[in-house]
């Protein structure tokens, strides 16, 4: 079997912090196992996706050196793909039903159920109706009773009872796909085997697995990353700080620095605290994933940078420390001196905005 596995962000933003961690566990797991990585934007959601984001995300990826072999595929060009798949499961007539329910009944009856202290699931209602009126429905799908369980390649054992899940929508009345049926389709179809991805989506987890073993397809192996807390322990934030790539990129950071330092938040082998690309591919395994949140610790980030600055050779750095001078109003390209002025600054800079400020006295 081929490892293969996938990074699926949704263009709503800059490549989050997080985000990148999760892209760089599932690319070091596939390169690790000589495999395949995917990259797959998640933008069904249209709305709210934007090409300035995708674009964002890309450019973020190959700054850090996650090259993908295959992709990048957008969501918003398969619904046809979707589609076919919701059809299929409503024309066997046992896994999938028309729901006539409009947004309005579906939120009175979720409102009354909060009052009476019952879940907000939807009843069911739907699934015996046997006439088929010319009005706008949805597809949803039917959970089976029982229970779903799995061996996640992190957690352990985690088991849910069907009875938690709603019969969820796979296709809205508009005809678009939902979240967790596009999922489902896409790594089937792409032969995903193994999903790395934050613990946030574990419950995502065995309505997915539904869908797969109702379409006909092998269930691929399930990893849960926790998640990454700022230094008060709650969810990492902007309050705590930059949060995205391109906020580092602009910042000074190097790439190697970023990537190495994301390894480690979550991540161990042994002692060591100092990996190259080539070393974090060698040793990097999901049994050496802790199973407890990562504190997001930006010192020990910059220390790491500045690593990285004093270890480069200055002509690594040339074009880059360049093009800040430059921002800063100072074309030094053609100064004789500019090597000789690298090596100066790589002891003292922490950053590479910062070492352009210093080289400002020359």
């Amino acid at each position: 079997m081929t490892v293969k596995t996938r990074f699926a962000p949704s263009p709503t933003g800059y490549l989050h912090i997080g985000g990148a961690r999760t892209a760089l566990f599932n690319w070091l797991f596939a390169r690790h196992n000589k495999g395949q990585f995917v990259l797959r934007i998640e933008d069904s959601d249209v709305a709210r996706s934007t090409e300035e984001s995708a674009q964002a995300i890309l450019e973020g990826m190959s700054w850090l050196g996650l090259d993908w072999d295959e992709g990048p595929f957008f969501q918003s060009r398969r619904f046809d793909i979707y589609r076919v798949h919701a059809e299929r499961l409503l024309d066997e007539g046992v896994l999938a039903y028309r729901c006539y329910c409009t947004p309005e009944e579906l939120k009175e009856r979720r409102e009354a159920a909060m009052k009476e202290g019952r879940p907000p699931m939807y009843d069911g209602r739907c699934r015996q109706r046997s006439d088929a009126p010319a009005l706008p429905y949805a597809v949803r799908f039917k959970v089976p009773p029982g229970a779903t369980s799995f061996k996640d390649l992190v957690k352990g054992g985690v088991s849910f009872d069907n009875s938690q899940i709603e019969d969820l929508v796979i296709l809205r009345s508009d005809g678009t796909p939902t979240y967790n049926f596009c999922v489902v389709v896409d790594d089937a179809t792409m032969n995903i085997t193994h999903v790395i991805r934050g613990d946030d989506h574990i419950n995502n987890t065995p309505k997915q697995m539904l869908l797969y073993r109702a379409l006909g397809y092998d269930v691929p192996e399930f990893a849960h990353l926790p998640m990454i807390l700022g230094s008060d322990r709650t969810r990492l934030s902007k309050r705590h700080g930059a949060t995205s790539v391109t906020a580092y990129r602009e910042m000074g950071y190097l790439p190697h620095a970023l990537v190495n330092y994301l390894a480690r938040l979550g991540w161990s082998f042994g002692d060591q605290e100092i990996f190259s690309p080539e070393e974090l591919i060698e040793k990097f395994t999901l049994e050496n994933v802790g199973k407890s949140s990562g504190v997001f610790n930006p010192e020990k980030l910059l220390w790491l940078n500045q690593h990285y600055i004093k270890s480069s050779p200055s002509g690594e750095l040339r074009e880059e420390f360049l093009s800040r001078l430059k921002a800063l109003g100072v074309d030094a390209s053609a100064d004789p001196r500019l090597d000789a002025i690298i090596k100066t600054l790589l002891e003292r800079s922490k950053t590479l905005a910062e070492m352009a400020e210093s080289a400002l006295f020359y």
